[in-house]
């Protein structure tokens, strides 16, 4: 699957981290291009990975099969606009990873009827652990979603959605998410710590639980649930640990929180689209 060249237009974090997934993967870096306005940060890149840097985001859209949008939500337009003439005349796939960008508005500002996949990975992406769903529109051919789903799948796990809709709970639910279980663990820190144990091991047991529970569910095939119940001894520590958690409505809140989420990605999904 690597019979094809993929550029990125933007070179910040999400960008860096395909690129570096890709390369993990065997992906060779002469098939990997990159634009962006910074002159050092596209440097850095080609001195860290052997890759083609271009500063004219068209001049790359023409030497490339995959084209990635890797750029702030905010900017999406002016530059899509920007690539439109190219990406009519060239055809390349295109691969959105920004927030809240509706396909049919990306279409529309790229001059209609081309191939594009939206993407929505999250930052494990970093560290080659992204949660990544994936939507084509009707232009998109069996190739083209083969390749697409192998550049995210290179930072982690990639699945397709049929209904461009549901983008926004998985903003709220994998998007976001990173953030809900970061916050979990700075509370079980500072708990920790204001019973007792210093700060470094405060920490240390708190990441090493996360992870080994993470990797506990991610092994297993019982659901979460079942896995709770498991550890959750009648009458023991856990338990009353859970009871107080429930009692405070925490499932609750966790509703509450997604469906808050949810429903700002809509609206800034409606925000940028008018814009």
């Amino acid at each position: 699957m690597q019979n094809f060249n993929v550029g990125f237009i933007g070179g910040g974090n999400m960008a860096r981290s395909l690129i570096g997934g890709l390369i993990g993967n065997g992906f060779s870096p002469n098939r990997i291009w990159v634009a962006d306005p910074d002159e050092e940060k596209r440097a850095r890149l080609a001195a860290e990975f052997g890759i083609h840097t271009r500063e004219d985001n068209p001049q790359l859209a023409g030497e490339v099969e995959v084209l990635v949008l890797a750029v702030k939500p905010q900017t999406m337009k002016p530059v899509a606009e920007d690539l439109a003439a190219a990406v009519q005349q060239d055809r390349p796939l295109v691969i959105s990873v920004a927030a809240g960008i509706r396909v049919t508005d990306l279409e529309r500002w790229l001059g209609g009827d081309c191939a594009i996949v939206r993407a929505m990975p999250n930052t494990p992406a970093l560290v080659a652990s992204s949660a990544t769903a994936l939507y084509a529109n009707r232009h998109v051919d069996e190739l083209q979603r083969e390749r697409a789903e192998s550049i995210l799948r290179a930072v982690g796990l990639a699945l397709w959605l049929d209904d461009e809709a549901l983008m926004d709970t998985v903003t709220a639910l994998s998007g976001s998410g990173p953030a809900y279980f970061l916050l979990i663990m700075e509370i079980m820190q500072e708990t920790g710590v204001s019973l007792g144990l210093d700060p470094k091991t405060a920490r240390l047991l708190t990441l090493q639980t996360a992870f080994g529970t993470a990797k506990m569910a991610l092994e297993s095939s019982e659901d979460v649930a079942t896995l709770r119940r498991r550890v959750t001894s009648p009458g023991g520590t856990t338990e009353q640990a859970i009871r107080v958690l429930e009692e405070g409505a925490l499932r609750e809140l966790f509703h509450r929180a997604l469906n808050a989420a949810r429903e700002r990605s809509q609206e800034l999904a409606n925000r940028l689209g008018g814009e």
